[in-house]
């Protein structure tokens, strides 16, 4: 599991312990595989090989070790900091780079990089680090929840129970989406409750009773299945989705509706919209969903959205640059 359990407010205060570096660039490189973050980190040497700055490739043996890599690599000084690795690790280091000077690239090596997909980068590798090298500067919007950042959603309730299945099933059978969508299917019929709640969004509190709710901070994938409120986080708010009261077969049912894109709102789900919101549950304690991580929270769940909290490396404008004849 990955930390970013930290105040993205924090990292401003890390930010120039040393002198900023702005040609030096850090890789954080996060694989579950030993044999591949080798084979990954030999790639990376070779094709930063002709950057004119200083390359530091730092290989993590666990996810446990994202926060602190971050942490030094703000205080050290890079200028550019490169998440290479699946979204619950670009999380993690996000988290970090959120408000210091460094600005924040991305190498996806996941299974569904949405983060990476939202931004239009390349998923192959040495297309991704050639963004990173050459790409144009744009900022990037982050979420928290209890001061643990995100940047694509929050959850509370079934989605993160399946991340908890999807967990023992990758330790079985191996990481693929397969098996992520067997998870979901096994999790939902066996899902017996939905929690009562109350949520409020911007200082407007109402009382509900669900099995999910799901909370956007980015809206690529609310495109991906063709859900409305793109619109609002575009705008720098959250785009919260409330599912009906219901339970196992009928819930299944509902996540059929939404991997088919056939989603109804008022019949599939309430949509609210804020920049602040606070859930209280009667139980307390609950699992708490973010980029594909979990991690067990104590209410009320406030989250909050920071706008251009990252300087996030992105693909070059069409045409820009061509034929200039760059030299390295």
């Amino acid at each position: 599991m990955v930390d970013s359990s930290v105040s993205v407010t924090a990292s401003a205060a890390q930010a120039a312990v040393t002198p900023r570096r702005e040609d030096d660039i850090c890789v954080i490189l996060n694989t579950r595989s030993g044999k591949k973050r080798q084979e990954v980190a030999r790639e990376l040497e070779r094709l930063f090989a002709a950057h004119s700055g200083r390359v530091d490739i730092r290989s993590l043996n666990s996810g446990r070790e994202v926060d602190g890599a971050a942490r030094a690599a703000v205080e050290e000084g890079f200028g550019t900091i490169v998440a290479a690795g699946g979204d619950g690790t670009i999380c993690g280091i996000a988290a970090r780079v959120a408000g210091s000077d460094s600005r924040f690239g991305v190498l996806p090596l996941g299974t569904f990089n949405y983060f990476a997909r939202s931004l239009d980068l390349p998923e192959e590798l040495e297309a991704a680090v050639d963004v990173v090298r050459r790409g144009d500067e744009r900022g990037m919007g982050l979420g928290e929840v209890n001061g643990a950042a995100f940047l694509n959603n929050a959850s509370i309730g079934a989605y993160a129970m399946i991340l908890q299945r999807r967990e023992r099933i990758y330790q079985r059978w191996g990481r693929s989406r397969i098996a992520a969508y067997w998870s979901v299917v096994t999790t939902l019929l066996r899902l017996r409750s939905s929690q009562r709640m109350q949520v409020s969004v911007d200082g407007e509190t109402r009382t509900l009773r669900s099995p999910l709710i799901f909370i956007a901070a980015n809206a690529f994938q609310l495109e991906v299945f063709n859900l409305p409120g793109g619109d609002c986080v575009e705008e720098g708010k959250f785009a919260l989705f409330v599912a009906p009261d219901r339970t196992g077969p009928a819930l299944l049912a509902y996540a059929f509706r939404l991997a088919f894109r056939g989603m109804q709102e008022g019949r599939d789900f309430t949509l609210l919209r804020g920049q602040e919101i606070v859930i209280d549950t009667a139980r307390k304690r609950m699992l708490v969903a973010r980029d594909g991580e979990k991690a067990r929270m104590t209410g009320p769940f406030t989250f909050r959205y920071h706008r251009d909290a990252l300087r996030v490396i992105v693909p070059r404008a069409t045409g820009e640059g061509e034929g200039e004849g760059e030299a390295e």
